[in-house]
């Protein structure tokens, strides 16, 4: 069994070490993988029986530890990869990576240090890899990244080749591609800069889905200067105004912190104030953790742990009361959604596995429906296939 891990905050180095003592106990013969095994010494002091330990992105790693333990017999059936390669995902959506690393120096975040700064893919390979996906059926593709907007700075924006013409190693270029392919193409994990806006205009022309995640994680200005995080609250907002003059239909996802040290009754008081007038589609809230390894741990004035999860509360309740409004705005109009599985599906505002969904009778997965909506609550909509 290959257990892949996540080391970035606390519970989650929990939940992977539950993982790899759950695999353990069930197979025996574990070799781990992923962000966990490059904390070193880590796995091996809690599960010293693991047959192996890998970093993240180390394939070559992982294959050299299976084939040392479980010699490969020969099998007609699995020997040969089909072109998209092999995916965990249902065949109608698939991720697609574009870049690994960061170059952002948040203090909460520690990613960096695991995973190393910005190197972005070959224009022409993520091209390929996409092509590939949809010709095997793919209906959805989810562009993401630790930070999609950045691709292409790593190597200057060099120029690539697609179909026979020039490229630029660029996020406008590349979602200006993968536009023609035919299929929804959702973008994830989006920083706020300048050319975002260019992107806006794609989604207005129909070429990209209408549907933007960026991860704004606060809205108080002393609060983002100790997060070391770009922007104000009155240039977000602004733009905000902006991208939705452009394209009305525009879905806006956010993640943000509640909590983080320092942070004052006014700080967050500004916080829910931001979330009233941006009026965001979908909006996740974490209350601040402590990770090990990251600069905010040095921060002073921690906030108590009540009263971190007492404000996450009280923000994801403001939250629901906004998502409630815009979503019985949607009552008897009809959209498009695609079938995750008989009776449940998702609209162009929804991701898989994070946002809301569409529930209604019949229909079958991986296809398109139209669907009369016809009642709503805080996240899912209701309605009967036209």
């Amino acid at each position: 069994m290959i257990v892949n891990t996540c080391g970035f905050i606390d519970a989650a180095v929990e939940e992977s070490l539950e993982a790899i003592g759950e695999a353990l106990a069930e197979n025996g013969k574990v070799v781990v993988t992923g962000c966990l095994g490059a904390k070193e010494g880590l796995v091996a002091k809690v599960h010293p029986s693991v047959l192996a330990i890998t970093g993240p992105q180390d394939t070559d790693g992982v294959m050299a530890a299976v084939h040392e333990h479980l010699p490969k017999p020969h099998d007609p059936y699995v020997d040969l990869v089909p072109p998209q390669g092999v995916k965990l995902t249902p065949r109608h959506y698939a991720y697609l990576k574009i870049s690994e690393g960061c170059n952002h120096g948040c203090t909460f975040c520690i990613i960096p240090s695991m995973r190393g700064e910005l190197v972005s893919r070959p224009l022409a390979q993520v091209m390929q890899e996409a092509e590939n996906l949809v010709k095997a059926g793919v209906k959805e593709i989810l562009v993401i990244s630790q930070d999609t907007s950045a691709y292409g700075v790593d190597v200057k924006y060099r120029t690539g080749f697609w179909r026979g013409r020039p490229l630029k190693t660029r996020m406008t270029d590349l979602c200006q591609a993968l536009g023609e392919l035919g299929v929804w193409v959702r973008l994830h994990y989006v920083y706020p800069y300048p050319h975002v806006d260019e992107v806006i205009a794609l989604m207005a022309e129909g070429k990209i889905l209408p549907y933007l995640d960026i991860p704004f994680q606060h809205a108080a200005a002393r609060v983002l200067r100790l997060m070391k995080r770009p922007a104000s609250a009155e240039r977000v907002l602004e733009r905000i105004r902006r991208w939705r003059e452009i394209c009305p239909s525009l879905t806006i996802r956010s993640t943000f912190i509640a909590g983080f040290p320092g942070e004052t009754d006014a700080e967050f008081q500004e916080l829910l104030d931001f979330l009233q007038e941006a009026e965001l589609d979908r909006v996740g809230c974490f209350a601040y953790s402590p990770v090990e390894g990251a600069a905010a741990n040095a921060l002073p004035d921690p906030v108590p742990e009540p009263v971190k999860e007492e404000r996450r509360k009280r923000f994801m309740q403001a939250q629901a009361r906004i998502s409630e409004a815009k979503l019985r705005a949607k009552i008897g109009k009809t959209a498009r959604v695609l079938i995750d599985e008989p009776g449940v599906g998702r609209t162009q505002g929804d991701a898989p596995e994070i946002d809301g969904l569409v529930h209604f009778k019949g229909g079958k997965a991986g296809e398109f429906a139209d669907v009369l909506i016809e009642r709503a609550d805080e996240h899912d909509l209701y309605g009967r296939m036209r």
